[in-house]
C-alpha cells in the first residue's frame, strides 16, 4: 500500500478481483468499505450499532457490508472489533458490547462473502497499522496505537510488526488498572484506564459531578470544556491523568517510542493534549519511559478500516 485516498472513483475504473472488504466494528459504529492494494477506499458505508440482541447487531453490519461490496467480488476481508477477541476460533465479545459474547463473526462473514479468508484483529490493531504505515507512526520502532471512544483499546507494533499475542488480545491498555480502589469496569474489573479516559466514562463522570447539557455527550463536554466550564475542565482533566497513567506503565514495560492516541476523544485534542501532558511528568519517571512521544491520529476516522484492509491484504503482518 503506497498511498492513501479516501472516498474515490467507481469500481468500473480499477481491474477487478484486486480489492478487500474492510470492516470496523465499534460500541458506536459499524463501518464497511472496498479498500484497493494502494490504500484507495470505496464504498464507505456505516451504520450505528443498535441496541439489542447479537442477531439485530450482525444484521445491521450484514447490511452495511453488502451495501459496500456491490457486486464486486474481493479476495479477503479484513475486520478490526472491539475486543477481547478470541482470534483463533474468530469470536468477539466486546466489552462494549454486550450482547455479542464469543459472537462468530469471522465465520459468519465469511459466509456471507462466499468464503475468501477473514482476518479478525482489535480495531486498535487495526488502527495501529494504518496509523504505522501512513499516518502519525510512521518511523516508530516501539509503537502503542489507542482508540479512545466508547471503549478503550490499544494495538502493539514492536519492529514493524504487530504484537497481538496468542489470543489477539495483547495491548489492551484500556483494561489495566490505574486506580486500585476506582470505579467498577465493565470488563468484570475495577479503576481501568477506560473508566477515566473513554468518551461515556467522561460524559457520566462529568454528569455525577454537576455537569448538565441538553445534549449531553462528548462533543458538548468539550465544548464546555474549551469555553472554561470547571466540571467539564476537570473531566478532560481526570481522564488526562488516567491516560497518563496507563501510558507511562505500557512505555516502561514495552521501551516504546511512540504513543498514537484515534477514536472519537482524540477529536477533543485541544482540551486533552495539556492535562495529558501534565500527567505525563507525574507518572513518567524513567528516562526511557520520559522520551515516549504521545500524538494524535493522522488518519482520524479512516484508520481502523485502512489497518483492517492492510492485515487482509498482508495477512503476515500478524
Amino acid at each position: 500500500m503506497t498511498g492513501v485516498v479516501s472516498e474515490t472513483a467507481p469500481a468500473t475504473d480499477r481491474p477487478p478481483g484486486h480489492a478487500v472488504l474492510a470492516v470496523d466494528i465499534g460500541g458506536t459504529k459499524l463501518a464497511a468499505a472496498l479498500v484497493d492494494h494502494d490504500g484507495r477506499l470505496r464504498g464507505r458505508t456505516t451504520r450505528p450499532t443498535p441496541p439489542g440482541d447479537a442477531e439485530a447487531i450482525w444484521t445491521a453490519l450484514a447490511a452495511a457490508v453488502t451495501e459496500a461490496r456491490g457486486e464486486e467480488a474481493v479476495i479477503g476481508a479484513g475486520v478490526g472489533c472491539a475486543g477481547p477477541l478470541d482470534t483463533v476460533a474468530g469470536t468477539a465479545s466486546p466489552v462494549n458490547i454486550a450482547s455479542w459474547r464469543g459472537f462468530p463473526v469471522r465465520d459468519r462473514l465469511a459466509a456471507l462473502l462466499g468464503g475468501p479468508p477473514v482476518t479478525l484483529v482489535n480495531d486498535a490493531v487495526a488502527g495501529a497499522v494504518a496509523e504505522y504505515r501512513h499516518g502519525a507512526g510512521r518511523g516508530s520502532r516501539a509503537m502503542l496505537g489507542m482508540v479512545v471512544s466508547t471503549g478503550v483499546g490499544g494495538g502493539l507494533i514492536l519492529d514493524g510488526k504487530v504484537y497481538a499475542g496468542p489470543t489477539g488480545n495483547a495491548g489492551h491498555i484500556g483494561h489495566t488498572t490505574v486506580d486500585l480502589n476506582g470505579e467498577p469496569c465493565p470488563c468484570g474489573s475495577r479503576g481501568c484506564v477506560e473508566t477515566f479516559t473513554s468518551g461515556t466514562s467522561m460524559v457520566r463522570w462529568a454528569r455525577a459531578n454537576g455537569w448538565t447539557h441538553s445534549a449531553p455527550d462528548g462533543a458538548a463536554l468539550a465544548a464546555d470544556a474549551r469555553a472554561g466550564h470547571p466540571v467539564a475542565l476537570a473531566a478532560f482533566d481526570r481522564a488526562g491523568r488516567g491516560l497518563a497513567a496507563g501510558i507511562a506503565s505500557a512505555a516502561a514495560l514495552c521501551d516504546l517510542d511512540r504513543v498514537v492516541i484515534g477514536g472519537g476523544v482524540s477529536r477533543s485534542w485541544d482540551v486533552l493534549e495539556p492535562p495529558l501532558v501534565r500527567a505525563m511528568r507525574d507518572y513518567a519517571g524513567l528516562a526511557f519511559v520520559r522520551r515516549v512521544t504521545v500524538v494524535p491520529s493522522e488518519l482520524g476516522a479512516e484508520a481502523g478500516l485502512l489497518g483492517a484492509a492492510a492485515l487482509a491484504h498482508d495477512p503476515e503482518l500478524v
